[in-house]
C-alpha cells in the first residue's frame, strides 16, 4: 500500500523487456532504513518487488502483464522516475490510498502555466474516466493528486510547484505516456453497484 507522496527520483539504467518478462535497473538515493531484497516500491505508480540494490542501482523483475499496463515499455535510460516506498504501520497519510496495481496508461494532451501552477490535462479510456469524480483522487505516475475538471475524453488535474519540481511530472511533454490508478475506493463502489442491478 502507497499514498502518492513522491519520496525519491530514480534514474532509469536500463530497461530489458524479453516479450515475456523483463527487469527494470533504476539508481536512486540512499533508503533509510537500507532496501532490502523482496520489499515493495512503487515506481512511476507501479508496485515492484526490490529483487536487488547494488550501489544505489535497485533491480526489479518485471512481467509481461506489467510492460502491457503501463509505460514502463517506453522508459529510456537517463529519465526520472518517481519513487515511494511501501506504507508502514505508523507512517503518515498524506496522499490517498494507492496500491500500486495501474489500471492503464493515459497520454499527456498538454501541460500550461495558470500563475505560478501548472494545469495538466490527459486523456484516457472512457472506462478509467467512468472511475473519476471532480474532485476526486487520481494517482498519475503515483503522484497522489486531486481531479479538477472531467471532459469527454480527459481529464485536469493542478499541479503545485512543490510537485512540479519534485516529481517526474515535470519532464512530460504532449503525447508522453502516464500510469494511472484511479481511486481504490470508488472502484469497490462501482463494483457493488453494477452486480446490484
Amino acid at each position: 500500500m502507497f499514498t502518492g507522496i513522491i519520496q525519491h527520483i530514480g534514474i532509469v539504467e536500463n530497461v530489458e523487456d524479453n516479450g515475456s518478462h523483463g527487469r527494470l535497473r533504476v539508481r536512486a538515493a540512499r533508503w533509510e532504513p537500507a532496501l532490502v531484497p523482496g520489499e515493495s516500491i512503487a515506481v512511476e505508480g507501479v508496485c515492484l518487488t526490490v529483487t536487488g540494490e547494488n550501489d544505489g542501482v535497485m533491480t526489479f523483475d518485471v512481467l509481461k502483464e506489467t510492460f502491457d499496463r503501463t509505460n514502463f515499455g517506453k522508459r529510456k535510460a537517463g529519465q526520472r522516475l518517481n519513487l515511494e516506498r511501501a506504507l508502514r504501520v505508523g507512517d503518515a497519510l498524506g496522499g490517498h490510498f494507492v496500491s500500486g496495481h495501474v489500471d492503464g496508461v493515459g497520454q499527456v494532451r498538454s501541460t500550461s502555466p495558470v500563475g505560478r501552477d501548472k494545469i495538466l490535462e490527459v486523456t484516457c479510456a472512457d472506462d478509467l474516466l467512468a472511475q473519476m469524480i471532480v474532485k476526486g483522487s487520481i494517482a498519475i505516475s503515483g503522484v497522489s493528486l486531486t481531479l479538477v475538471d472531467l471532459k469527454s475524453d480527459a481529464f485536469t488535474v493542478h499541479l503545485i510547484p512543490h510537485t512540479w519540481e519534485n516529481t517526474s511530472l515535470s519532464e512530460l511533454t504532449p503525447g508522453d505516456a502516464v500510469n494511472l490508478e484511479t481511486d481504490m475506493l470508488g472502484k469497490y463502489v462501482q463494483r457493488f453497484n453494477a452486480l446490484r442491478r
